[in-house]
Order: structure tokens, then C-alpha cells, then sequence
């Protein structure tokens, strides 16, 4: 394996902390063990020569794959399910009280390779079928990963992965794709709309939005830079409008403005 200096480390440290918000100052191993064969594959025999590379590719794709290679996304559907039970007892039937445009705005942060925002859609499709109702609810999933993003949008998962989720859902959403998974319909991937987006990114949403889940992805930031993303989505929420952040995660250290509602559960006061 090819040996990642110090020098080395601090740069791409430094670098993917400067441009993505990703603090990766304590995953030295993590780095090498994610880069090396890679950086080998393409004729590089340190990883400084390849880092400048990727940063002097002016298409940014190296970069991209690089970003690819040294983030986590690891979810799975009905994860902290407690968030979902959440949006439907009590979000949904907030916005059908206050909503007058017919148009539910909720944005899937962090989406990884979408299990979240198709459960969304799903606890979205059921509600308002029961009271007859139609609204332009379409789900914003974004995430800084191009790999997980194709891997959402082709919506492909194993029966194993979806063993969990009601019948009624795989019946009404799911068909089969071969002989070990199932793909979603073209009707519920009409229904999350995928963008690749950097959190550190200025926010520029025409309208804000009823509901932001952005869970288990400020863990990577530092303080400085979750209070500003934090800031961010404050602003980006109707007022009333709710946060849903990891269940391992807390706003406790962070200088924001918004209610405490229960564990990794926050609301923009009215």
C-alpha cells in the first residue's frame, strides 16, 4: 500500500474540510485504505501527484470520485423510524391544516442512495389517499456523492433490504427487477426529484420548505461549519416548519435559534 504522508494528509484533509465541510483529520487509515489501490491504478506512485491531478482536472470529475471514495453512505430503509412515524402523525397533518398552495415542500439532505426520500414519498402517497387529496409533493433528495445519487435514481434494492418495509408498500411501489431485487415504479420516482448539492453551497430554494431531514451527516463537520449549515436550513424552513437531524446526533454545541421538540427533532417557531 502506498504510504500517505503527513503533508499529504494535511492537504486533502484540508481541502475536503475547506470545500465540502467533511472533516476527515481523524481518518488517516480511512484515507489510505480508500485511495491507494486507486491511485496505483492510475500510474501514481504518492498520493500529493494524484491529488494534484484531481484538483487540475477541469471537468472536476477525479474530484468527484474522490469525494466518492472517502465519504460513507451507509442507510437503510425505516431508519430511526421514529422520524418517520413523526412526519405522519403529526408534520402531515400540520401542512394540511396550514397548507393553501397544495404544494408540500420537503427536502431529503443527505439523501445517500435513497432509501430516505422514497420512504418520504411513500408515507407522503399514503396519507393523501386516505383523504382524497392531491398536492404537488414532490421529495428534494440531494447528496455530494455522484455515485450514490445514480444508485437512487435507478431505485434498484435487494428483497433482503426491503423485508422490513410493509407489504402493501412492495406491492404498490416496488415490481420486480430480477431474481434477487425489486426496482421502484416510474410513479414513485416521479416522486423525488435528485440533486447533487454541497451543504456549503449557498442555499438559493425559490420557496422554503415544510420539513428538512438532514440526518446522520453534520457528524462529519466541524463546529464552525455545522453552525452555519444549521443557520442555513433555519432559514430554509417555513416558519413552523420542522428538522429532523440524526438520532446520534444533537444541536446542543451548536449557536442556533431553533425549538427543541424531542431527541434529533427541532422546529421553526411560528
Amino acid at each position: 500500500m502506498i504510504k500517505l504522508r503527513d503533508n499529504e494528509f494535511t492537504a486533502i484533509t484540508s481541502y475536503i474540510q475547506l470545500n465540502y465541510g467533511v472533516d476527515l483529520r481523524k481518518k488517516r487509515h480511512l484515507i489510505e485504505g480508500r485511495l491507494a489501490n486507486h491511485i496505483a491504478q492510475l500510474g501514481y506512485e504518492n498520493y500529493m501527484d494524484y491529488f494534484e491531478f484531481a484538483k487540475s482536472d477541469k471537468k472536476g470529475n477525479e474530484i468527484i470520485v474522490l469525494i466518492n471514495k472517502l465519504t460513507t453512505n451507509h442507510t437503510y430503509f425505516l431508519r430511526e423510524n421514529d422520524h418517520f412515524e413523526y412526519y405522519k402523525r403529526t408534520l402531515l397533518p400540520w401542512v394540511d391544516d396550514t397548507l393553501k398552495s397544495k404544494d408540500l415542500r420537503v427536502w431529503s439532505a443527505g439523501c445517500s442512495s435513497g432509501q430516505e426520500p422514497y420512504t418520504l414519498a411513500m408515507i407522503t402517497r399514503d396519507y393523501l389517499a386516505t383523504r382524497n387529496k392531491t398536492w404537488d409533493s414532490t421529495i428534494l433528495a440531494s447528496d455530494i456523492s455522484d455515485k450514490v445519487l445514480l444508485m437512487a435514481k435507478a431505485g434498484i434494492y435487494s428483497k433482503e433490504e426491503l423485508s422490513k418495509i410493509p407489504e402493501e408498500w412492495k406491492k404498490k411501489h416496488f415490481q420486480p427487477y430480477d431474481d434477487d431485487n425489486l426496482v421502484v415504479t416510474d410513479s414513485l420516482r416521479s416522486g423525488v426529484a435528485y440533486r447533487n448539492f454541497n451543504l456549503l453551497s449557498k442555499f438559493q430554494f425559490k420557496k422554503p420548505f415544510h420539513a428538512i431531514f438532514c440526518r446522520n451527516v453534520m457528524i462529519y463537520f466541524d463546529l464552525p461549519t455545522k453552525n452555519e449549515v444549521v443557520r442555513k436550513f433555519y432559514d430554509a424552513l417555513l416558519p413552523g416548519g420542522y428538522f429532523f437531524i440524526g438520532q446520534s446526533e444533537s444541536l446542543s454545541s451548536c449557536d442556533h435559534p431553533f425549538k427543541y421538540v424531542m431527541p434529533s427533532v427541532y422546529k421553526k417557531e411560528a
